[in-house]
């Protein structure tokens, strides 16, 4: 058997989708930033991101057009409105390439645990080490330039211990434990992204060109806010140190660079792939309040998209992905 000639299933056509509608998104900000950026290690590395991506999308286009299928529309230079003032510092775009480094990691894992056939697991592999290499070529500029945000450190215990009380789940009264390291990695990433998520948002509503994208995006903005105040709270309260924010970094510019379709789909992805994070957080917590943390994040972060999607369709931003085959309306044209 032709290991590379079985027709594509559901889910890799689900994922070419996804990484080309997302993809085409990323490189528009992309092209944005290297216009703006005048930092030249900074630029160099956005310059590769460009060239990584448009390699890329040559090849999912390839797949999706092999297979019978429209290749999406997803986003392209007319969303991307040219010559307009910077919106953003060097530094800032740095860590947003860092964060979407990030999320790529995310999205190639999960595309290659689906693929089956030989040609496009390949692809994923070639994904991940692009991504791979993004992500390290970010955050060893940062560190270089003293703007990277280390995790907060702890002190070694002298012997391994075993959980010896149930106030071990406490969080509320004062009687429980600090933090474990294990939650850490949780919280500290989600602090990051929610702050990425505020930062966007502001800078977006500045632009937003409609009342209703900048009202959505105002809310979005408040949302993020709250979730930062929450989890930082906690790891305040054990005298940890939190992440700094970014708003400084966006400037007061209100000529957008971008289509509203853009900033808000924008949005929309940040807070839909937060809930991965959220959710893999509320899996390793084990103190009360940080569960309770985690549920009312999910569930404000599922009010938002619920907006935002209803937002998408009535201006028929929102793509609609390949569906399975109603054979109920198959049968009725018989």
């Amino acid at each position: 058997m032709d290991k590379n000639n079985l027709a594509l299933t559901s889910s890799e056509i689900g994922t070419l989708w996804g990484e080309y509608v997302n993809g085409t998104m990323t490189d528009v900000v992309n092209r944005y930033m290297v216009s703006i950026i005048d930092d030249e290690q900074i630029k160099a590395i956005f310059e590769e991101a460009i060239d990584i991506f448009e390699r890329q999308k040559r090849q999912i286009v390839t797949f999706i057009e092999d297979e019978g299928f429209p290749v999406p529309i997803g986003f392209n230079e007319s969303d991307l409105f040219k010559d307009k003032p910077r919106l953003f510092t060097d530094i800032f775009c740095l860590n947003y390439l860092h964060i979407m480094a990030l999320h790529g990691l995310l999205g190639h894992s999960t595309a290659l645990a689906v693929a089956v056939r030989k040609d496009l697991r390949d692809f994923y592999g070639s994904c991940d080490n692009d991504a791979k290499r993004m992500y390290n070529q970010t955050i060893d500029l940062l560190l270089e330039k003293g703007s990277f945000q280390r995790d907060p450190q702890f002190y070694p215990a002298e012997n391994p211990e075993y959980v010896s009380s149930q106030d071990f789940t406490d969080g509320f009264f004062g009687k429980g434990r600090k933090l474990a390291a294990t939650e850490i990695i949780s919280i500290s990433l989600n602090l990051k992204k929610s702050i990425m998520a505020k930062t966007l948002s502001i800078a977006f509503s500045q632009v937003a060109q409609t009342k209703e994208v900048r009202k959505f995006l105002t809310d979005s903005e408040k949302t993020a806010d709250q979730q930062i105040k929450s989890f930082s709270k906690i790891m305040q309260t054990d005298n940890l140190p939190v992440p700094k924010s970014w708003e400084t970094e966006v400037t007061t510019s209100t000529n957008s660079p971008f289509s509203d379709k853009l900033m808000l789909y924008h949005i929309g992805f940040l807070f839909q792939a937060a809930q991965n994070y959220h959710g893999a957080g509320l899996a390793t917590a084990m103190r009360t309040d940080l569960v309770a943390a985690y549920e009312g994040t999910i569930l404000k972060n599922l009010m938002i998209t619920k907006k935002w999607f209803d937002i998408m369709v009535k201006n028929k931003w929102l793509e609609q992905p390949p569906l399975a085959p109603n054979r109920n309306e198959i049968a009725k044209e018989m």
